[in-house]
């Protein structure tokens, strides 16, 4: 008896993002050898958002593994305003780069260029103003995103760190 059941996939929990794939060499005796190193970004667009590089010989190889590295660093965003917007401005920082993210009113949008858009809308952020100090580049950028990102807190988390009323902070 043949087993016709075809293999269902499960739906996609993430998204994915191909952020930049870079040729880098290392000289070795007989000349250089060649490999290539891809930074991916995976979010659900409800919150959830993650970041992971790979390395490899072929580039849909070096895709695979930053995306299996992206998928295992997902952690939550704290957004306000019906998950539209950030809940205050924090500038992020990592090697030369800061990224500095700061609210914005409902129908401004995502105001970002590059990788820091790409972060931004894969953690499902709606209007945001952003600017990028310092160093451009890409890898240093993405990991200054992550930080103002993990930064981030509620009035409610502070309240609660402080032992205070949200009414009382404000």
């Amino acid at each position: 008896m043949a087993n016709n059941f075809r293999r269902r996939r499960a739906p996609k929990e993430f998204e994915d993002v191909v952020i930049s794939i870079n040729r880098v060499s290392k000289t070795v005796k007989g000349g250089r050898r060649m490999r290539f190193a891809a930074l991916v970004a995976v979010g659900d667009k409800k919150g959830r958002v993650g970041f992971g590089m790979g390395k490899a010989a072929e580039v849909p190889d070096a895709i695979r593994k930053a995306n299996e590295a992206a998928r295992k660093n997902v952690f939550r965003v704290n957004l306000v305003d019906n998950n539209r917007t950030v809940p205050h401005m924090y500038k992020g920082k990592h090697e030369g780069s800061t990224v500095m993210l700061k609210p914005a009113a409902p129908g401004t949008g995502v105001i970002a260029g590059g990788a820091v858009r790409q972060i931004l809308e894969l953690a499902g952020i709606e209007d945001v103003l952003s600017k990028v100090l310092g160093s451009r580049t890409s890898v240093n950028v993405v990991y200054a995103t992550l930080d103002a990102l993990k930064n981030m807190r509620t009035v409610d988390e502070v309240a609660k760190l402080r032992g205070l009323k949200v009414n009382e902070i404000r």
